[in-house]
């Protein structure tokens, strides 16, 4: 580790840029669902020997100086491997794509890598000798990931902080200080080894202490995990029960293929399939979920689906189904507008008495940023719709349904994002249909179905995650799989929702104590850099 230390803070140039890089890779292994937290540890500290060794620049070059393109690099690193499964979606359409996949990958990690590029730098302004240090720094890369998860719609996959909640026992924090605040205290404890070494005069006592410290806190989030996970014996279920369809449909990658009769005999035959001589079909079931685009098509291309869909529902039973809808003014015009990715609710007179729109869009699954310049070289979003799709309003995002309690909807994407939720205060529990077929074969599905595990833990409430290809799963208030489909299988699951928790304290203050932490360490840094300054002087 000497040796590591010493040659991240005297290389200089492609060297120490390459250094970081390879680093960056090897802390992205710590991402969901490899979990390889040894390797952030081992990592991390590489990034701040290197600002220990960065030169400083004058004027503006003071922001864009090495201490920027270590971040950079770092992060570069890092986004390149946890990001790499996004692309297994270049498969779908296949011929020249394909090729751009490499370089396409290569250009959304830099653009990310961004955000720890000027982390980077701005910790580097206040940089400091001893432990305060690694509080300046994780204070400012924490600021990134927040301003990485809100600037230009956000795009939080993948936090720092999520290398922290590879059980259901760690998870437990984020109920506490939410997945924001876990990203604040991974790349602290991480770069504990960087106070350890290189070697110097004091003992090894002296030295191995902040890293037993940072030991005993990860061994305190384990014990507070299984403290509240033992507590919270959740029996209670909601009087409802669910009817999860896993289809594997394949046609949502072309609307031009899709064969709606086919399709909607699938899904029929699929929701009232007899699980056992005992199950009685949909006889049971109140509420039967479709996911995220289990319908490609526009309903009135194919008016015959409502009509099948209401035959076959019982008078109990309301069908919530992933649907493209199109947008029409009060009078029943067109607007005009491209169309939304819904989700809606289906009675037993195949009328849609319910329906959210989908608001936050994917970017260049959904919708294309900068348009105009992406299609004049052939480029269009992954998601078929030539003009886009049109985004809905986050405040609609609790769903009234027939003969239950509320549901918070959120569409595939939206459930990465943490304490984004609109106006939730009425929902007692998430429904989360999705459709990660542009990504089967790659961890991404897997990743995807954790970072929704971690939102039901923060909002106590119990997850219907509905997967078109997989994972299916239910999951009681403290994020704890009660029931799950295996990828790739074409069945369904009848579940049942827990009571919704009376509240986390993630719930009641969000990401307030986050900002102040991050503020607070900010301010260390600042006092910390002018007692040096003074000392050099």
């Amino acid at each position: 580790m000497t040796w590591l230390a010493e040659t991240a803070m005297l290389s200089q140039g492609w060297r120490r840029f390459l250094l970081l890089l390879v680093a960056g890779a090897i802390a992205g292994l710590s991402v969901p669902p490899l979990f390889i937290l040894p390797a952030l540890f081992v990592a991390m500290p590489v990034w701040i020997w290197a600002l220990d060794g960065a030169e400083r620049g004058k004027g503006w070059r003071r922001i864009f100086s090495p201490a920027f393109t270590i971040g950079f690099a770092f992060g570069w690193g890092y986004f390149i491997v946890a990001f790499h499964w996004l692309g297994a979606a270049f498969f779908v359409d296949g011929g020249w794509i394909i090729g751009a996949m490499p370089f396409a990958i290569a250009a959304l990690a830099a653009l990310i890598a961004v955000f720890w590029g000027f982390g980077s730098a701005f910790a580097h302004l206040f940089w400091s000798h001893g432990w305060t240090r690694i509080i300046t720094f994780s204070a400012w890369l924490a600021a990134a990931e927040f301003a990485r998860g809100h600037v230009l719609t956000g795009f939080p996959f993948d936090l720092l902080g999520y290398s922290l909640t590879g059980s259901d026992e760690m998870m437990q924090l984020t109920s506490v200080i939410g997945i924001y605040g876990v990203t604040y205290l991974a790349p602290l404890l991480a770069s504990v080894p960087a106070l350890v070494w290189p070697a110097d005069d004091r003992s090894w006592s002296r030295r191995l202490a902040p890293l037993f410290l940072a030991l005993f806190v990860i061994a305190a989030q384990l014990g507070y995990g299984y403290n509240r996970l033992a507590g919270t014996i959740s029996t209670e279920r909601q009087d409802i029960a669910m009817r999860l369809v896993q289809p594997l449909v394949y046609e949502h990658a072309d609307f031009g293929n899709v064969d709606p009769v086919a399709l909607v005999d699938r899904l029929l035959m699929l929701s009232d399939m007899r699980m056992d001589p005992t199950d009685q079909g949909l006889g049971d079931i109140t509420h039967l979920v479709w996911p995220e685009s289990s319908l490609p098509f526009f309903l009135e291309s194919y008016p015959d689906a409502l009509a099948r869909i209401a035959r076959l529902l019982p008078e109990q039973t309301t069908l919530i189904a992933g649907v493209p809808r199109l947008p029409y003014e009060l009078d029943g015009a067109r607007t005009g507008e491209p169309p939304f990715n819904s989700v809606v609710a289906i009675d037993t007179e195949g009328e849609i008495v319910a329906s959210y729109d989908k608001a936050h869009l994917v970017p260049f699954g959904e919708f294309l940023p900068f348009a105009t310049f992406f299609r004049q070289i052939g480029i269009t979003q992954f998601v078929p719709g030539v003009d886009g799709w049109s985004a809905g309003d986050v405040r609609r995002r609790v769903l009234a349904l027939p003969n239950a309690p509320a549901a918070l909807v959120l569409v595939c994407y939206e459930i990465i994002f943490s304490g984004d939720l609109g106006a939730s205060g009425s929902a007692q529990f998430m429904l989360n249909p999705t459709n990660d077929a542009w990504f089967d074969g790659s961890i991404g599905p897997a990743q995807h179905a954790h970072h929704a595990r971690v939102r039901a833990v923060e909002e106590g409430m119990s997850l219907i995650r509905a997967a078109n290809t997989g994972l299916t799963f239910a999951t009681d208030p403290v994020g704890r799989i009660t029931a799950e489909l295996a990828p790739g299988q074409m069945a369904a699951l009848d579940v049942r929702p827990h009571q919704r928790l009376n509240g986390t304290i993630f719930t009641r203050v969000r990401h307030w104590p986050f900002l102040i932490a991050v503020i607070a360490g900010m301010l260390i840094g600042l006092v910390a850099s002018r007692r040096l300054r003074r000392r050099r002087l």
